[in-house]
């Protein structure tokens, strides 16, 4: 009953705080030409700064050496879930929209979900483990995710999926600060007390300013126009069984710390990508179905969360 209570409250307060996005863009306050500085303020300020704070104070240099090696977990996940992705397209998904299925399907929302999800539920003591699911969903989603929702355009050439652009999407600045503090561990390089408060007071913004931005979206989106079909259910089931459930299995092959374990299954039951819409716009791939997507699961999620939080107890 704790877990059940501790989960609901954890959800309870992402929802509260995705809720004042909603009623911003009910206001006005938040429109279609300003929403675009929520996810910038995230992906180009707070979050890189998150991760320098974050990951110097929470780990030593020794301690991050080996619990890199934990990260091969969720790879390994990830990519069981996106070879049974492929399999599940061909039955599952019509043409022009199997790329989107099979991304959605195997990449989870990390970022605007996840680490407020794992913040709330189980503490900082969660950021560590967060960060290596992070590391690996994020990898995926920008080189074979990305290739995948690129396929879905009629003018889609292999030769088209190895550009600059395209490294530079997988080198993001999230990415960069993630790196950029591994460094700084590894290297035991000193950072000033004055940076380091900036870091950690720029930092906080991130929860806040990502469930704005989720509340936003659902509003633009619309519940009445959420229908599930095929395709739909299957990427559900895949969020929501299939990829908690490898890495269930895999936690069982790879021993590692019960903490880890949680939040790797937490992780791995999220929602899609929300940047699962932004590169089916970039592509000019169906976009409709991306943002049903998106919304779809990232409204069950309200619900999937606090079951896996008392399955977990």
């Amino acid at each position: 009953m704790d877990a059940l209570l501790h989960a609901i409250s954890g959800v309870l307060t992402l929802i509260l705080m995705g809720l004042v996005g909603c009623i911003l863009a009910k206001v006005g306050w938040i429109n279609a030409q300003n929403k675009a500085i929520l996810p910038k303020l995230v992906n180009y300020v707070s979050l890189p700064l998150f991760f320098i704070y974050n990951i110097t104070h929470a780990f030593s240099h020794d301690q991050l050496l080996h619990l890199i090696t934990g990260s091969i977990v969720p790879f390994i996940s990830i990519a069981v879930c996106f070879i049974l992705s492929c399999i599940a397209a061909r039955f599952m998904a019509p043409k022009g929209r199997r790329g989107i299925f099979q991304s959605s399907f195997t990449t989870s929302n990390t970022i605007f979900v996840g680490l407020p999800v794992t913040m709330a539920l189980f503490g900082e003591e969660a950021i560590p483990y967060t960060l290596l699911y992070f590391f690996a969903n994020t990898t995926f989603f920008w080189t074979l995710g990305n290739a995948c929702i690129q396929s879905d355009s009629s003018a889609f050439s292999y030769r088209n999926m190895f550009t600059p652009a395209t490294l530079k999407r997988i080198f993001s600045p999230p990415i960069l600060g993630f790196l950029a503090s591994l460094i700084i561990l590894i290297c035991d390089i000193p950072l000033p007390k004055f940076f380091m408060d900036t870091a950690q007071y720029m930092g906080n913004l991130t929860t806040p300013l990502a469930l704005i931005f989720i509340g936003v979206t659902l509003n633009s989106m619309g519940l009445k126009n959420i229908r599930f079909d095929l395709s739909l259910s299957g990427i559900c089931i895949g969020r929501f069984i299939i990829a908690p459930l490898s890495m269930f299995i895999l936690a069982h092959i790879f021993p590692m710390p019960e903490l880890m374990y949680k939040v790797f299954v937490i992780m791995a039951s999220l929602p899609a990508m929300i940047q699962t819409v932004v590169l089916s716009s970039l592509y000019k791939t169906d976009t409709e179905y991306a943002t049903l997507v998106v919304s779809a699961t990232t409204l069950l999620s309200i619900i999937t969360i606090p079951i896996y939080m008392v399955l977990l107890s």
